[in-house]
């Protein structure tokens, strides 16, 4: 069909606004960096004080920020801030804004060739639950963010399965030892109510009553009814 000069004017002009949008423009993200496609120069977020930096993309910044690659129980504010940045936006992002993710095989950056593991359907169902319970829940996922701990300071280098636990031993890597945990927790008027000192041993797990994505509740009251304990995380 034959389209007149006005018609195909007006639709280069339209075609040019869209391009020109910044949204619009935000939409496609780069294939070569997961950032530029949204900040053209990064500098500019650079906080004050910062000191100066080479070039404009994200590698100019994980050439000193970790982004949790190695997997080490620890604080990574970069990691951590760069997340919750993204969601408490009032357009928040979907993860897929700066991550290349295909079910079963991979879960990268944008432009990376670091893989953080090959969750499934259903583990990317569970995550996406989990990470908005670290943003703002009143449990232990938030009380870590507000720490610094990203996912892979509890989790490990990898995306954790739907069915994800966290070993004693990752606890307390940051919590520990557990000699000391014990006297951090000594009850002076009711020496037998430590919950680090348990007659049941010391290995029972630390998320038997420090629950991740949801509400933290003290194991031993189940059978000392009576007993007052309170726990962080309890969402109370």
């Amino acid at each position: 069909m034959k389209r007149s000069p006005l018609f195909l004017a007006t639709l280069l002009a339209c075609l040019a606004g869209v391009l020109a949008w910044p949204e619009a423009r935000a939409a496609a993200p780069s294939a070569g960096d997961p950032c530029v496609a949204c900040h053209a120069d990064l500098t500019k977020l650079l906080p004050k004080g910062h000191k100066a930096v080479k070039g404009t993309g994200y590698a100019s910044c994980t050439s000193c920020h970790s982004t949790g690659e190695t997997g080490n129980a620890e604080a990574n504010a970069f990691s951590t801030q760069l997340h919750l940045t993204h969601t408490t936006l009032k357009k928040p992002l979907d993860c897929t804004s700066c991550h290349q993710i295909v079910a079963g095989k991979s879960f990268g950056l944008i432009g990376g060739t670091h893989s953080w593991g090959a969750p499934t359907e259903g583990d990317l169902s569970a995550i996406k639950e989990d990470f908005t319970s670290w943003t703002a829940s009143p449990f232990n996922d938030n009380i870590h963010a507000k720490a610094s701990i990203d996912c892979a300071g509890c989790h490990g280098k990898e995306v954790p399965p739907a069915d994800a636990t966290v070993a004693n031993d990752r606890c307390l890597a940051c919590h520990g030892p557990l000699d000391k945990l014990i006297d951090k927790t000594k009850n002076v008027e009711f020496p037998k109510r430590n919950p680090h000192a348990s007659h049941l041993g010391t290995d029972v797990p630390c998320v038997s009553c420090h629950r991740g994505h949801q509400a933290s509740a003290v194991y031993c009251a189940d059978c000392h009814k009576t007993w007052k304990m309170e726990i962080k995380g309890s969402g109370k």
